[in-house]
């Protein structure tokens, strides 16, 4: 593909972002940014939602993983389904009851000052690897249809990337983001349909005819029963339900949006919609996954030795203008779905959670705000110059596995918070939720050995939790908490 038509076509993409964020950015406030006022639209919501949730992660690895893992990755889904029922019933009552922003703040009111700083810290640091991961992947798309001909190196390109990102969320934050976040979605939605589409007419295949090749391929087998297997359905299936309890309840990014409707009821809506969309959509992206080997296998084309590059090399390469065109524009808008929220997260919860800002005046906050925008941009292209040095396995495996250690603590925080009325050690929080990662890193690596052959997959997570929640356990003293902090009381 012409490297002037994807510029040309980013530039108009663009160029509608940059609209949409002046058109909700003005008159925009500190409150604006970090809450859109609680004036969000839930059907809007739910909708980008999609898009954030999915990302580039899901448009590139999901599809490049099926020929290692076939569609073994909907099991994993399906049990996700389960933990946005968790979310809408138990964690958002209790987010609108406390009238929360940063949802960290729980943590303060519930264990104490050291909790509230460790919960905060462990999304930052959770949410800024998982950015960066995903922000990878649009560059090194962009490096292969772009930037690699003109001879531009990869860091420019990530400067690039980053650039534009923070340009049009620099100033209405979360509002703007909640219609960019949208707009986006259904470039996404429509890039993996059409290329669906596509491929199966290039190899000759009617509705019906290519949900019966898939469905009959060595690539389509969804449920794997044996226990050894990282593929194991209960392995997939609990780890999904923690990980979207953890990933998306337990995570500023995602909630943020969702504290942003006007109530509770339109929170809950919007989730219970979001997930239907998801599963159908997770769907597509396994179904292409199936057709691009298909299609490669067809062919005689050889895959790539990092799958994720399967995708956009066949996109921009092998289906013409078409598909190549959809293919750009929806791996543009998933990754940069996820990156702008993830990047307007990390500002609301450092600038709340740790710079006190609830007692500075508007004009210092808007001083403060894009200082910490600023420098939360300059770390991710920081460290996807590093994950591009070192990476060596699928970005989807990748984003998971360190959101196993880096979760985990925060999910066993707000388990031992809502499931028991215990009060802990404060000042002796920060040290169980560092050794409970390093444990479960040593267990791992280990667990073939110890385990008689067993290996951990994405349910490394629950253990991180289940080991928190014991140190917190431990280390908890004798008396009642106070009540008022239990969800449905």
């Amino acid at each position: 593909m012409n490297p002037y038509v994807i510029v040309s076509i980013l530039v108009a993409y663009f160029g509608v972002l940059m609209v949409i964020a002046y058109f909700t950015s003005r008159n925009a406030d500190t409150q604006t940014f970090f809450t859109a006022n609680k004036k969000s639209p839930w059907y809007l919501v739910a909708f980008g939602m999609i898009g954030t949730s999915l990302s580039g992660v899901t448009f590139i690895s999901v599809p490049g993983n099926v020929g290692n893992t076939q569609f073994a990755y909907f099991q994993f889904v399906l049990g996700n389904l389960v933990g946005y029922l968790v979310i809408a019933t138990v964690l958002m009552p209790l987010y609108y009851r406390l009238n929360l922003v940063s949802i960290y703040t729980y943590l303060e009111q519930r264990f104490g000052f050291w909790s509230y700083k460790t919960g905060s810290f462990f999304f930052l640091l959770s949410r800024t690897i998982g950015a960066a991961f995903r922000l990878f992947l649009v560059a090194a798309v962009l490096q292969i249809g772009v930037f690699q001909q003109w001879g531009i190196p990869f860091s420019v390109n990530v400067l690039i990337t980053i650039f534009l990102i923070w340009i049009y969320t620099f100033q209405g934050g979360i509002k703007t983001i909640v219609w960019t976040d949208t707009f986006q979605t259904f470039f996404l939605v429509s890039a993996v349909a059409i290329s669906v589409y596509l491929i199966s007419k290039e190899l000759g295949l009617s509705l019906g005819q290519m949900v019966a090749t898939v469905r009959e391929s060595e690539y389509g087998q969804i449920f794997h029963w044996d226990p050894k297997s990282s593929k194991y359905f209960w392995k997939q299936f609990i780890a999904g339900a923690f990980i979207a309890i953890a990933m998306t309840g337990l995570d500023q990014d995602l909630m943020q949006k969702n504290l942003t409707c006007k109530n509770l009821q339109d929170a809950q809506k919007n989730m219970l919609s979001f997930c239907t969309v998801f599963v159908v959509v997770n769907l597509l992206f396994l179904t292409l996954g199936a057709l691009l080997y298909l299609f490669a296998e067809s062919r005689g084309i050889a895959i790539p030795g990092r799958t994720d590059y399967l995708y956009p090399t066949l996109a921009l390469k092998s289906f013409g203008l078409l598909a190549a065109v959809f293919f750009l524009l929806g791996i543009t808008a998933s990754s940069y779905a996820s990156a702008d929220s993830a990047l307007a997260a990390l500002t609301t919860a450092f600038c709340i959670d740790f710079l006190n800002f609830d007692k500075r005046t508007e004009e210092d906050r808007k001083k403060i705000k894009f200082r910490v925008h600023v420098g939360f941009s300059v770390l991710l292209y920081l460290i996807i110059l590093i994950f591009e040095a070192l990476n060596d396995e699928s970005v989807v495996t990748a984003v998971f596995t360190a959101a196993g250690y880096t979760y985990g603590p925060l999910l066993g925080l707000f388990a031992f918070g809502m499931l028991t009325r215990l009060p802990v050690r404060d000042r002796f929080v920060p040290l169980i939720c560092v050794i409970s990662p390093i444990l479960c890193y040593i267990i791992n690596k280990n667990s073939e050995a110890w385990l008689n052959g067993y290996r951990f997959g994405f349910e490394i997570l629950i253990l991180n939790g289940f080991l928190t929640f014991l140190g917190l356990l431990l280390l908890s003293k004798k008396r009642v908490a106070e009540p008022e902090v239990i969800p449905g009381e």
